[in-house]
């Protein structure tokens, strides 16, 4: 029987949101740009010079800031958004007693082919958008005051993409400074070789880099904290550090009883590396790391801890929905959240390697993540002639090491995905190309780091080149749900590890009936119409791609076979682009389980009823419909033996799930009124669901997800609008046009609804139409303490404000 033993490899993270002077933790220096752009598509110096510069502030995603427009090269899938080339320019001056030391730009992602200069010096270029790297600025640096002037060009030809990118710098820019003699750039490697509930080995590997002439003695002291910020351990090694060079120290110690990372318990520990040189620290370097340990069964699935457990996963592209690719800590908390509650446990960074930030919180959080490099290699896909295939032979191995080197120590990290769905899957004895290359990158990863390496294969055959390839230790299958009962026959000895599933296509209060009848939608373009004439799909589980399934074709099976792992759902959020089945003027995704602006879909529920241990009735549809319409009533529960339905005070009977059955539905004639659902185990009352008729939209409420924020310029409170009816009822298909007016030293960041056919720039954020009842609002703080007021009307609505009091 084969079987994959991994232990515990643990996280490296800088905790840049502090912003202190343990150097080589860096400080933000996102304030103070300047950019201009030149959005055609064909790079063009000419025109790049007479566009005007003006002020931003990064993290900036350019391409969020257009118009959506139906002629830009992207296409749709790419969310109808230019890209263009871009400038920025900073200029800043650093202090006298900054002279003597090194100091270092950290940029952790430019979105594209990014060419950084330093006072005229060019220090490279980094065609991969979705890569962190550094540049030495120290031997061109002026200092006393003096301007040091920094230059970012940026290059996003498209199409280059099969979703939307974003482009520009979108995500953080550190300043780094250090002494001679520093931990190196991701310098430490924490592991942990042996683990139990009572003892837990580690190992500290720490890179301590010398940039003088002369060789240098220096001591490294490692302080140990535990998850309560309790000093335990002291650990210190006298080196010799060569000149111009770096040593590897190795040191270890033993823990105790040590409090294991898990998704419900994600403990997290904290070394801290401290440089002395003549008894004076020249560098400090904090790592965040957690102690877990896990294996892949052949037959029985994935055991964490020594536990069973079902990967429950889902797949995130990194954009932020209204705030583009641009990244914010806040938006990304939020969206794990709401995920977290939904009762997810694992998530894929769908393509790429994610921001620092999602992982940090992954590792806070608790999330089991598949972390993915690819999307493309050598061959070129689906029509994006400027993608990274282009860029691949010289640029991979720098890419793929810099990934995992960066990664490597995040608790939450369980797999590498070295490429998804790639071309050179197919081929067989006529063109084994793809075999080499996934040799070739597996070998490269396993010489960094030891945990299982997997890839997305849709080609589900033992033909497929990576399969054939016998690098691969996990088997990740991509769809194909009706081949989950073959596998261990189509692929014997394997483990398996569903890499992506589902893309089921859904529109949040949309409903097309009958319920029963499964629509596989792709494809559709002005000439080949389908789907609906608005461009919606069905909110039922009962709508999905072609190559896909809906929910609960995924879920049972997984649910049943123990070998299965766990699963990927496609996707978590709706995103930018991609807008299968639609053509323009769709823009954004129907894939997610939540929309684009937040807001769950009705198949939240049926996640949370499954793996949440909180109480689910979640009953659907609306009831606003034609007098006589026969309607399909859904309700996902648990907790509960059975359902009844009432309608208007009427009993319409009494449902159980009978089988693997996820739901229960009853086929109702509808009369305006009230429908009701009570759960019920041994005869007792365990939850009650009621939905209303709803009459005519009346007023507004709003509610905040934090009404205090911080002042830091960056931090978010995320506002709902709902429309009411004069009693109350949420109006299901109101799509009332509201006004938004902020007063206070704060900013609408966004406005959103979650209508994947809504053209209304991201620009424009003083009004938006609601849609099916809902609105969003995004504020965000600046740097002063203040109170701020945010008022939402619309014509013929009764007005709401909300207070966010930002500290």
């Amino acid at each position: 029987m084969k079987q994959l033993k991994f232990t515990v490899y643990i996280l490296l993270f800088f905790v840049f949101s502090i912003p202190v002077f343990s150097q080589s933790k860096g400080i933000k220096f996102n304030d103070n740009w300047q950019f201009k752009l030149d959005s055609a598509n064909t790079p063009n110096d000419e025109g790049l010079a007479k566009a005007q510069w003006r002020e931003v502030q990064l993290p900036h995603d350019w391409s969020v800031e257009l118009n959506f427009d139906e002629t830009s090269p992207s296409g749709n899938r790419g969310a109808s958004l230019r890209g263009g080339t871009a400038m920025y320019r900073k200029y800043f001056s650093l202090n006298k007693s900054d002279e003597g030391k090194n100091i270092f730009i950290d940029f952790d992602g430019v979105y594209m082919n990014s060419t950084v200069w330093i006072n005229g010096h060019k220090l490279g270029t980094r065609p991969f958008g979705y890569i962190s790297f550094r540049y030495d600025l120290t031997p061109f640096l002026k200092f006393g005051g003096q301007k040091n002037e920094l230059l970012v060009r940026v290059e996003n030809q498209q199409p280059n993409s099969r979703w939307y990118s974003g482009s520009g710098i979108y995500r953080n820019v550190w300043l780094v400074k250090t002494g001679k003699v520093h931990v190196d750039h991701w310098g430490t490697y924490i592991t942990t070789p042996k683990v139990s509930n009572q003892l837990a080995n580690v190992q500290v590997q720490t890179k301590v880099r010398n940039s003088q002439s002369t060789a240098v003695k220096s001591s490294l002291k490692t302080l140990i904290y535990n998850p309560e910020g309790t000093l335990i351990k002291t650990l210190t090694s006298d080196l010799s550090v060569p000149q111009n060079d770096l040593l590897v120290a190795d040191q270890e110690f033993a823990i105790e009883n040590p409090k294991l990372w898990s998704p419900g318990s994600p403990s997290l520990y904290r070394a801290v590396s401290q440089v002395f040189v003549n008894g004076k620290k020249t560098d400090e370097y904090t790592t965040t790391f957690g102690v877990r340990y896990f294996n892949f069964d052949r037959e029985k699935g994935f055991f964490l801890n020594g536990e069973p457990t079902k990967i429950v996963g889902v797949c995130m592209h990194h954009d932020l929905g209204a705030l583009g690719a641009a990244v914010n800590y806040r938006a990304m908390e939020r969206q794990l959240e709401i995920l977290k509650k939904m009762g997810i446990n694992g998530i894929r960074t769908s393509h790429n390697p994610a921001a620092p930030e999602w992982l940090d919180l992954c590792d806070k959080m608790g999330f089991i993540v598949m972390t993915e490099t690819f999307d493309v290699w050598k061959a070129i896909k689906e029509n994006t002639p400027f993608n990274y295939n282009l860029y691949f032979d010289e640029w991979h191995k720098r890419d793929i090491t810099d990934h995992v080197v960066r990664d490597r120590n995040h608790p939450s990290v369980f797999m590498w995905s070295i490429g998804n769905e790639i071309p050179e899957q197919w081929g067989g004895e006529k063109d084994t190309t793809g075999r080499t290359i996934a040799r070739n990158l597996v070998n490269i990863v396993h010489s960094l780091d030891s945990r299982p390496v997997t890839a997305g294969l849709n080609h589900v055959s033992p033909e497929n080149n990576l399969y054939l390839s016998k690098a691969l230790d996990l088997v990740g299958i991509n769809y194909h749900h009706k081949e989950y009962p073959n596998l261990p026959a189509m692929f014997p000895g394997e483990t398996f590890i569903l890499a992506e599933s589902n893309s089921a296509l859904q529109t949040r209060g949309e409903y097309l009936m009958p319920s029963t009848e499964i629509r596989r939608w792709a494809g559709f373009t002005k000439a080949k119409n389908g789907g609906t004439p608005d461009l919606i799909a069905s909110a039922y589980d009962n709508s999905s791609a072609p190559w896909a399934s809906t929910y609960e074709e995924v879920l049972k099976p997984v649910l049943k076979y123990p070998y299965l792992s766990g699963f990927y759902a496609w996707t978590g959020f709706d995103y930018l682009g991609e807008p299968t089945p639609y053509p323009f003027p769709a823009r954004s995704s129907y894939f997610g389980i939540v929309d684009m602006a937040g807001f769950p879909k009705d198949a939240y529920y049926l996640f949370q009823s499954l793996f949440t241990p909180e109480t689910v009735l979640h009953i659907f549809p609306h009831w606003n419909w034609e007098n006589g319409q026969d309607i399909d009533v859904w309700a996902y529960y648990n907790n509960a033996d059975a359902v009844e339905l009432f309608l208007n005070g009427k009993s319409l009977g009494v449902k159980a799930k009978q089988g693997d059955e996820l739901h229960v539905q009853w086929a109702v004639k509808y009369e305006a009124g009230t429908l009701k659902a009570v759960s019920t185990k041994a005869g007792k009352v365990v939850a009650e669901r009621v939905i209303r008729t709803a009459g005519a939209p009346a007023k507004i409420v709003l509610s905040a997800d934090r009404n205090k924020i911080k002042a830091d310029g960056e931090d978010l409170s995320f506002v709902t609008v709902t429309i009411l009816d004069k009693d109350g009822n949420v109006v299901p298909k109101a799509n009332n046009l509201l006004n938004f007016k902020l007063e206070g030293d704060a900013e609408i960041a966004a406005l959103d609804n979650g209508l994947q056919t809504d053209l209304t720039p991201y620009s424009n954020k003083k009004t938006r139409n609601a849609f099916n009842g809902l609105a969003l609002a995004i504020v965000k703080a600046h740097h002063k303490k203040s109170t701020v007021n945010l008022t939402v009307s619309g014509e013929g609505l009764k007005p709401a404000s909300i207070r966010i009091d930002i500290h």
